[in-house]
């Protein structure tokens, strides 16, 4: 009977502990689940503040619809901008820095990357005339950038990233810095025109600020080759970026780069893309522009080769799905360092 009594009472015992153990297994996922929506919630309001439409423009005339981010091949141009007012520059007057235009394929989740030396000479439609593609924004801003590299390679601009160097510098920061291989020792001018950067040769890891200069300098070699650093730190901040396992991880860049990063891209379409780093960093062909130096008018330009111009064309094209599937360019050495150093005080709008 003893016996009987002290079995129901170790059975009540574990019951009590069962539900206890469940109770607490409940809140600790009720929690859980709650601070992800928060987390998303935060990481959504951090890309609502960087989200801007460009005026009376819905999608590229170069589609017919506007391309899903879930499911079509696109194109998004990153547009590097020096909006210091020490530089005479400013938001409404400031010239693109850098440009960069990838385009991702959804099917093979691969990314071809090109960098467009600042520069090149192209036609600027903004102008019906034209001039170096860096002076395209300082014409008409981002719209007019935009359109002078769908004229540039004939294919839609799906989406833009618009940063300065704060939100580049904020971006690096927020990954915990990236690894590159840095080519010769550099002392370099920081973010405030200080030269308070100095780096040794070798492959290290840089903060935002050393970044910043590594993707800027261009004295000891070309705007080709400084292309090429641009396209190192992009691959870098990808890595680093593949390594996370979760949407709401990117909350601390979205928030970190505020006010300094613009894009029309919503934060749904940004989910979209996540798919290409949840499986590891994806591969990245890094593409450049061969071309050569003219100071023929007096004024520094790079002119493009017609050949390869038209080469890189059908490779876009055809990785966005446009056209057949062409010859693949993707090597990383499909550049020309022709480029020379005579841009760099060449800085007016002319």
């Amino acid at each position: 009977m003893e016996n009987k009594k002290a079995k129901k009472k170790g059975s009540s015992k574990f019951k009590l502990f069962l539900k206890v153990v469940l109770l607490l297994a409940a809140s600790v996922m009720i929690c859980a689940t709650a601070y992800g929506v928060y987390l998303t919630k935060k990481a959504e309001h951090a890309a609502g503040v960087a989200y801007e439409e460009i005026e009376e423009r819905e999608i590229s005339e170069q589609r017919d619809v506007k391309a899903e981010a879930a499911t079509d091949n696109v194109s998004i141009l990153f547009v590097g901008v020096d909006d210091s007012e020490k530089r005479g520059q400013g938001a409404d007057n400031s010239r693109s820095d850098a440009l960069l235009l990838a385009t991702l394929n959804n099917k093979t989740k691969t990314v071809k990357l090109v960098s467009i030396p600042r520069d090149s000479y192209v036609y600027i439609p903004y102008i019906r005339d034209e001039d170096k593609i860096t002076h395209a924004h300082a014409f008409g801003g981002t719209l007019a950038t935009i359109e002078t590299v769908e004229e540039l390679f004939e294919i839609p601009v799906d989406y833009y990233f618009r940063l300065n160097f704060e939100a580049f510098i904020d971006i690096v920061d927020a990954l915990g810095g990236v690894e590159v291989d840095v080519p010769y020792k550099l002392n370099e001018l920081d973010e405030n025109d200080k030269r308070t950067v100095k780096l040794d040769p070798g492959f290290q890891e840089l903060n935002g600020r050393e970044a910043l200069a590594f993707a800027r300098t261009r004295k000891q070699d070309s705007d080709i080759e400084r292309g090429k650093r641009q396209q190192e730190v992009i691959k870098a901040i990808a890595s680093k970026a593949s390594s996370f396992t979760s949407i709401t991880k990117y909350d601390d860049i979205l928030e970190a780069v505020g006010n300094n990063m613009k894009t029309d891209m919503s934060f749904k379409e940004m989910k979209s893309f996540f798919s290409y780093l949840t499986n590891g960093m994806p591969r990245i062909d890094t593409l450049s522009l061969k071309g050569y130096n003219d100071m023929s008018t007096g004024t520094y330009y790079y002119k493009l080769d017609n050949g390869d111009l038209e080469e890189m064309k059908q490779v876009l094209q055809s990785h966005l799905g446009l056209i057949p599937d062409s010859t693949d360019l993707s090597s990383t050495d499909s550049s020309s360092s022709s480029a020379s150093n005579a841009s760099d005080d060449e800085d007016s709008v002319q």
